[in-house]
């Protein structure tokens, strides 16, 4: 028998668990991201062009529907 079902046999509330937050550290995460851009410097300027093409396209198809075009 599980310890939920013998503590509910008994008329015991459920056994409390402490939760633990996983510790963030914005300094190791900030000099890993810095690392990667400085060994790969064309991927700030392919996240923009991506950005700048997916605002095109939307506007595009958005003055399709409305045959605005």
């Amino acid at each position: 028998m599980g310890e939920a079902k013998r503590r509910k046999e008994l008329g015991l509330p459920p056994r409390e668990k402490p939760i633990e937050m996983p510790k963030f550290d914005k300094e190791s995460i900030r000099k890993k991201v810095r690392s990667f851009l400085y060994e790969n410097p064309i991927i700030p300027f392919l996240f923009y062009a991506a950005a700048i093409g997916a605002l095109v396209w939307g506007v595009f198809n958005l003055l399709k529907v409305y045959k605005l075009i």
